[in-house]
Order: structure tokens, then sequence, then C-alpha cells
């Protein structure tokens, strides 16, 4: 699957704020601040996971329905359950 550079992009800002968390480890700062960031960093990787799946359920979904099929219900549930396992 190619994933589109929005997805690229939102892993590229992650991959620089858990940099970042590193050097304030490294830099000894306060607990809290390193927590703040890290909740942003999984904030971050939680609505990337959301638009990986959308992206994957819009592309089998045009697929499913160029091929004939109208049944989506268990490429519906096949996301649901990714979004599930993510949490």
């Amino acid at each position: 699957m190619d994933f589109p550079n929005e997805v690229k992009n939102r892993l590229r800002r992650a991959e620089g704020q858990l940099a970042g968390v590193l050097r304030m480890m490294e830099e000894g700062r306060e607990c809290s601040d390193i927590v703040t960031q890290l909740s942003a960093v999984k904030s971050a990787l939680d609505k990337t996971i959301g638009v990986v799946v959308s992206t994957n359920l819009e592309m089998c979904v045009r697929e499913s329905v160029q091929q004939g099929s109208t049944d989506t219900e268990k490429l519906v549930q096949d996301a649901v359950n990714l979004l599930i396992k993510s949490r």
C-alpha cells in the first residue's frame, strides 16, 4: 500500500517529538515535562493509526465496489478491529 504524504509527515513529526523527549531526558528535565511530551507523541501516533486505518478502509471499499461487491461489512469490521487492537 502506498501511504499518502499526510501519514509520512505525521510520522516524521512524531519522530521529531520523540527525539525531543530523549533530549529532555538527557538534559535532566522534570518528569512532568517529559510525560507531557510523551503524551503528545502517543496522541500523534494514535491519530496516525486512525488515518492509516481509514485510508486503507477507503481503498479496500473502493476496490470491492469496483469488483462488483457491495458487501463491505467485513472490511469495516476488520478496520474496527485494527483500531481496537491499537488501543
